[in-house]
């Protein structure tokens, strides 16, 4: 394929990258969708916040003809267990009296789903979610009892459910690991800042702990329900605690439901930035948003926001931007995050992620790239990831990872990073890559692990054009349908799916909305 570098990209998506750019100061915490679970927890830990009754609006209007919430197959337990814990809880007490048939109705369809999966011959595997095991632990101890206060007085539309016995489960959740943590605030212990994030599973434990801390922002964690949890009954004695007002400014930002994760600023900044800067598009970045990606060169690195523990995903995606920006910072802090065999997320990380490593691989390689005389102290580093990468490529030529649903944004993370810095040793393996996706392309010029979508599309896109394999192999015309596709949903507001883990699955609009302008400017930068 012959590449005409001289066609300039198109006009609009420059002006579409600075509305992006601008929307990061804007919205400095982050553009993040709502998530199910943490606004069914919410419905369940401050019904007395603001925008309760759209909450429940939320939940109904979200299940699915199934009775299910959430995502396809298992990774729908959490937001179906979640949502229904919620409504079951609205239609067993005082206050929701009102509405209470609906609540009921969708309680019990809910319920239905939930022993549909818990207690069917087959309890489904558990997806790679943080705190998984912990939430879904919790979320049935608070089924239970309410399956307990239905013996006595089941609502019209619950009836059913009187002798029903009790949801099981899943078997990787026994319940002892939370358990301690609830013993652990009993006795005052502090809490581990990743687990702050996830506060809410421990229930009335949570309400007050002095294991706990509050961020300068009113935030525990970066999470809502582990906010309310921990605020309890003071919220509404309250109503000046700074935890109550963090709650009520994340509930403006959709009306009543909350996201799972935020503030996310960092990560916001740096996925976008890197995605757009990776692309080639010409950026004007405000001097404040490049200070904060700065952080990522402290000891420890940074946080993707306030509430969170510093990690290696977010530190060398900004260290990666800030080098790509013209801003090289020594990427030493990733050095606290090394094993002997690759780099963790953070210290004490039960599993790896494969895009964590990819783009430490992407932070070491253009910072030496950018300063040639580093090169002799980070390259142990970048072959050891460039190998190890290699090894857990599948068989198909993708890679999956723990950090999003989808193969296509764990594939284009591992590609990019390889074949710019993981030497001639990775060329096969990009190659492979490359058929996959080709191999994999839909109809309509979409790719997508369940259904075609614009994210995994860009993604496609971005191993096909910004690599030397996949602009060599890719037929033209695959590329101009999956521009169509791309182009056809350019401007749709709030119709990306949710593909991204946090305790459920969520859709971080403007990373989603950088990594396809990166792929369309791309494709007009490298078109025929």
């Amino acid at each position: 394929m012959t590449i005409d570098s001289s066609r300039a990209p198109g006009p609009g998506l420059a002006g579409r990258a600075t509305e992006l750019i601008t929307g990061l100061t804007t919205e400095p915490w982050g553009t993040v969708s709502p998530s199910t679970y943490e606004t069914g927890r919410m419905v369940t830990f401050a019904p007395w916040l603001t925008g309760h009754g759209e909450r429940i609006d939320y939940l109904v209007g979200a299940q699915r003809a199934d009775g299910a919430w959430g995502g396809p197959g298992a990774y729908a337990l959490v937001p179906t267990l979640s949502a229904t814990e919620a409504l079951l809880g609205a239609a067993l007490t005082p206050r929701g009296r009102e509405g209470r048939e609906r609540l009921a109705a969708s309680a019990g369809r809910g319920l239905s789903a939930a022993f549909g999966w818990l207690n069917g011959p087959a309890s489904p595997a558990l997806p790679d979610t943080p705190a998984i095991e912990l939430i879904t632990s919790s979320l049935t101890d608070l089924i239970n009892a309410h399956l307990e206060r239905l013996r006595s007085d089941p609502p019209p539309g619950l009836d059913r459910f009187a002798g029903s016995g009790r949801l099981r489960p899943p078997p990787q959740a026994d319940g002892k690991v939370l358990k301690s943590l609830r013993a652990r605030l009993a006795a005052g212990g502090r809490v581990p800042q990743k687990l702050m994030h996830a506060l809410e599973v421990a229930g009335d434990g949570a309400a007050g702990a002095a294991g706990a801390t509050l961020t300068p922002i009113g935030s525990v964690g970066a999470s809502p329900a582990a906010t309310a949890a921990w605020l309890a009954g003071r919220g509404e004695r309250e109503p000046g605690h700074p935890a109550r007002r963090h709650l009520e400014s994340v509930v403006r930002r959709h009306g009543g439901p909350v996201p799972c994760g935020i503030p996310v600023t960092v990560f916001e900044r740096g996925w976008v930035l890197s995605n757009l800067a990776r692309a080639g598009m010409p950026l004007a970045v405000p001097e404040h948003v490049l200070w904060t990606l700065s952080a990522a060169s402290d000891p420890q690195g940074t946080p993707a926001g306030a509430g969170l523990p510093p990690d290696a995903d977010t530190t060398a995606v900004a260290l990666y931007a800030l080098a790509l920006l013209g801003r090289p910072y020594d990427p030493a802090s990733l050095l606290a995050y090394e094993t002997p065999t690759h780099f963790c997320t953070w210290q004490g990380e039960e599993g790896v992620s494969l895009t964590v490593n990819a783009h430490v691989l992407d932070a070491f390689g253009q910072y030496c790239a950018a300063e040639p005389a580093a090169l002799p102290r980070y390259a142990a580093q970048i072959a050891r990831i460039s190998s190890w990468l290699r090894d857990r490529q599948e068989t198909t030529g993708c890679w999956s990872d723990r950090w999003h649903a989808s193969p296509y944004y764990a594939t284009c993370c591992c590609v990019l990073a390889l074949a710019d810095f993981g030497g001639e040793r990775s060329a096969l393996a990009v190659g492979r890559a490359v058929a996959w996706v080709l191999d994999t392309q839909r109809e309509d010029g979409s790719w997508g692990r369940w259904s075609g979508t614009p994210e995994e599309t860009a993604y496609a896109m971005q191993i096909l054009l910004l690599t030397r394999q996949g602009r060599k192999a890719a037929p033209a015309a695959a590329l101009a349908r999956g521009r169509a596709f791309l182009l056809a949903g350019l401007d749709e507001k709030g119709a990306d799916p949710a593909l991204w883990h946090d305790k459920d699955l969520y859709a971080p609009g403007a990373i989603v909305r950088a990594a396809v302008l990166a792929a369309l400017y791309s494709y007009d930068r490298n078109s025929l």
